[in-house]
């Protein structure tokens, strides 16, 4: 069974878009995320690139053979653990051409190596859509909606991870970093941010499935919310109604209910009666004469007539 992370990158890895802009800085992404450099014969640089999804494979090499006349290699290394991806390997031969494609994508700035400053090709909108797009594919996960929002961005890059932060920023992501032994992780935990975040990459597909499940999962914890306000509330009026019966049995055993007022000689007995009744339930009892407040301000005044009982027992406070 594959994973959300999976499913998001398959739907990802299908989409090309129109604008060479928008390639480049995708797989400018990508390589921060999974390539490095070889240097061959003459000090002619080529490229490697590692993933354990085909479809990324495939993007890859789709985006460096549609732009540039390059010699690649592809291999595939199987498996040889239970339950482990096959390893796709992407290898751009050393040629003076490769320092052209490394030059385009913002690597190689100069004749220098750029770490991670990817501002020249992040200009447009649509291009930092891309990038995102290729930082996820190339570094991301995010956890299924069913449990705990998780979205995260893993590199051992400081510039690249700084970059990711600003470029979440720049759209208005509560974006958290943080190391993870040598990595730095730029990650998501809240849902709303998450699914923000696949739409901005264009993963509309799982960008459905992820609201559809949220809002089932926020349904349910709404109503066990209530449930659970409910059952407070019933504990309660068990615990008060316990509570007043108590007390009015000492009144009855210290002083006698015969010798209180009316009205409240009335409530006393009605609650021994009804010992689990709710405040409603005893008003619909004196047939509505009496209503809820007033039946609860007897009910206070018996209480404390206990309480007053429990401290001075040698005295009348009715006298």
């Amino acid at each position: 069974m594959s994973s959300y992370s999976t499913d998001v990158k398959n739907e990802l890895a299908r989409l090309t878009g129109d604008h060479q802009c928008c390639h480049v800085a995708e797989l400018a992404s990508l390589m921060r995320m999974g390539g490095t450099m070889l240097i061959g014969g003459n000090k002619n640089l080529g490229i490697s690139f590692t993933t354990e999804n085909a479809a990324i494979a495939r993007k890859v090499l789709t985006f460096i053979k549609s732009g540039f006349q390059l010699k690649t290699e592809v291999m595939v290394t199987r498996a040889r653990r239970l339950k482990k991806n096959n390893s796709y390997l992407i290898r751009v031969v050393p040629s003076p051409l490769v320092t052209d494609l490394l030059t385009v994508l913002g690597i190689i700035r100069d004749d220098n190596l750029n770490a991670g400053r990817d501002s020249g090709i992040l200009r447009k909108v649509c291009c930092r859509r891309s990038y995102l797009r290729g930082a996820f594919l190339g570094g991301g996960s995010v956890n299924r909606p069913e449990g705990e929002y998780h979205l995260e961005l893993v590199t051992g890059n400081y510039d690249f991870a700084k970059m990711l932060v600003s470029l979440m920023k720049n759209f208005s992501l509560p974006v958290r970093q943080t190391d993870r032994k040598n990595d730095y992780v730029v990650y998501l935990k809240d849902g709303d941010a998450i699914t923000s975040f696949l739409r901005i990459i264009g993963a509309g597909n799982a960008l459905m499935a992820f609201e559809n499940v949220r809002v089932v999962k926020d349904v349910r914890n709404q109503v066990n919310r209530l449930v659970n306000c409910e059952t407070a509330n019933l504990q309660k009026t068990v615990n008060a109604a316990f509570r007043q019966v108590e007390r009015i049995k000492r009144i009855d055993r210290l002083l006698g209910l015969e010798k209180l007022p009316p009205n409240l000689q009335e409530v006393a007995k009605l609650r021994l009666a009804y010992p689990e009744a709710t405040l409603q339930e005893l008003v619909d009892a004196l047939g509505g004469r009496v209503g809820k407040s007033g039946i609860n301000h007897r009910l206070r005044k018996l209480e404390r007539l206990a309480l007053e009982l429990g401290e001075v027992q040698h005295h009348d406070p009715m006298e």
